[in-house]
C-alpha cells in the first residue's frame, strides 16, 4: 500500500531526541530528575485560589485573542517599571499560550523563505526547527566554552549577510546560565543599526538573575526595543510550567504580524489562568523575589556538590548550571549521562543535545529548580560518581 504520509524531514522524529530518551530511561530506573527545567515543588497557593475563583465566576470561555486587557496592561506596567520602556497594551502586548507558542508565532510571522536567522549554540532546541519550517536557513554561531559562553559580536557581524532577517538571543541563557551585560546590548544595537534585522529575544528567565545582577532586557535599550520581539513566560516565573501562558512584546508593526499567526494557532491563551496572573502581577513581590529564591537553591546545590569530582561552571541566571566531567572520564557526554541514570539513578542532560552537530565539551546540564531534599539527595548520588 502506498504511504499517504510525507515525513517532515526538517524535524526530528517524535521520541528519538535525547530529551525523550532520558525521560524514558529516568522513569525506568526511578532516577532523580535533575534534567528538566520544571519545578517539583508547589506554586503559591494564592495563584491556584485565584484561578479557581475565576473558574467559579464563570470565566471559562475564550478570552480576547490578544489576551485580557487587564493582563496586557499589567504586563506593560511591569515592563515600564523595570526597564523604563512603554509598550501600548492594546497594540504592542500579546498574551500567548506559552513562550514556546510565542517563539513560533514570532518566527513564523516575521521570517520568510530564503531568509537567514542567526542564533547561538548551545541553544534551546526549538529555534532551528521553527526556522526551517518557514523555508528559512538557521545560522548557528557557536559560543566558546573557553570564553565562558559569551557572545563574540565580531563573529556575529561576520555572519550577517543581506539575507539576515533575524537574530535570536536568549538571556539569561539556557543552558549555559550566562546573562547579557549592558555592553552586549550596546554591541547588538550597533550591529543592527540601519538594517532590517529583527531581534527575537527569549527572556523566559527574566526574573532569575543572581549575585545582584540586573536582567538586560531588549526593552532596556530604546534602539533595540524598536526592532525587538520579547518573549517571556508566566510558567517559569510562577512555578507553573503546566499553565501554558506567556507573552510577546514588540512594536505594533511586528506585533500585527505575530498576531496573524497567533489567532490561527491558539486564538487565545487559557482564560482562568489569565485572570489569576492579573492578580499576581498586581503584587511585584510575587516575581521580584525569584532571584533570591533560586540563588539559595543554586548555592545549596553547589555546596552539596563541593565534594564531588565535577567542576561546576558559574551560574549567573536561569534554573541551571553546567558541570564538567571530562577530567575524570573520557566518555561522550550522552553516554556519560545514560550511565548516570543507570548506575547512579540521577538524570541530567548532555550539553551536546543543545547543538545541531552534537558538539561535545564534556559538560552536562543540571537543573536546581527542585525542592531542597531532591537537590541534596541528587548531589549525594553525584558525589558517589
Amino acid at each position: 500500500m502506498q504511504s499517504f504520509v510525507t515525513p517532515r524531514s526538517k524535524l526530528p522524529d517524535v521520541g528519538t531526541t535525547i530529551f525523550t530518551v532520558i525521560g524514558q530511561l529516568a522513569a525506568q530506573h526511578d532516577a532523580l530528575n535533575l534534567s528538566q527545567g520544571a519545578p517539583n515543588f508547589e506554586c503559591d497557593p494564592a495563584l491556584v485560589d485565584a484561578a479557581v475563583r475565576a473558574m467559579r465566576a464563570g470565566h471559562n470561555q475564550y478570552a480576547p485573542m490578544t489576551g485580557l486587557a487587564t493582563l496586557r496592561q499589567g504586563i506593560a506596567n511591569k515592563v515600564k517599571r523595570l526597564t523604563g520602556t512603554s509598550y501600548d497594551a492594546d497594540d504592542e502586548v500579546t498574551v500567548v499560550a506559552s513562550a514556546s507558542q510565542g517563539l513560533y508565532a514570532a518566527i513564523s510571522g516575521l521570517v520568510h523563505p530564503g531568509d537567514e536567522v542567526i542564533y547561538f549554540e548551545p541553544a534551546f532546541d526549538s529555534y532551528a526547527p521553527i526556522v526551517r519550517l518557514q523555508g528559512a536557513v538557521p545560522v548557528a554561531i557557536k559560543l566558546s566554552a573557553a570564553a565562558g559562553f559569551r557572545v563574540d559580536w565580531a563573529q556575529v557581524a561576520a555572519a550577517v549577510t543581506p539575507r539576515t532577517r533575524m537574530i535570536i538571543v536568549n538571556t539569561p541563557h539556557n543552558p549555559s546560565a550566562t546573562v547579557f551585560a549592558p555592553s552586549d546590548l550596546e554591541q547588538l544595537a550597533a550591529l543592527t543599526r540601519e538594517t532590517g534585522i529583527v531581534i527575537l529575544s527569549d527572556e523566559v528567565y527574566e526574573h532569575v538573575v543572581f549575585d545582584g545582577g540586573v536582567h538586560q532586557s531588549m526593552a532596556c535599550s530604546a534602539e533595540l526595543a524598536a526592532r525587538s520581539v520579547i518573549v517571556s513566560s508566566f510558567g517559569k516565573s510562577y512555578h507553573v510550567t503546566g499553565w501554558r501562558v506567556g507573552y510577546c512584546l514588540g512594536p505594533a508593526p511586528l506585533t500585527e504580524e505575530i498576531r496573524k499567526i497567533h489567532q490561527f494557532m491558539m486564538f487565545a491563551a487559557d482564560t482562568p489562568m489569565q485572570y489569576a496572573f492579573v492578580e499576581m502581577l498586581a503584587n511585584e513581590r510575587t516575581y521580584m523575589g525569584l532571584s533570591d529564591f533560586y540563588q539559595k537553591k543554586r548555592d545549596l546545590f553547589a555546596a552539596a556538590l563541593a565534594g564531588s569530582r565535577f567542576e561546576l561552571l558559574p551560574s549567573e541566571g536561569s534554573f541551571f548550571m553546567l558541570a564538567r566531567f571530562r577530567h575524570f572520564s573520557d566518555e561522550g557526554d550522552s553516554d556519560f549521562v545514560l550511565r548516570l541514570i543507570r548506575d547512579f539513578r540521577v538524570a541530567t542532560i548532555p550539553l551536546s543535545a543543545f547543538y545541531s552537530d552534537a558538539t561535545d565539551h564534556g559538560l552536562i546540564r543540571l537543573s536546581f529548580a527542585k525542592d531542597d531534599a531532591t537537590l541534596i539527595e541528587g548531589a549525594r548520588r553525584l558525589c558517589s560518581v
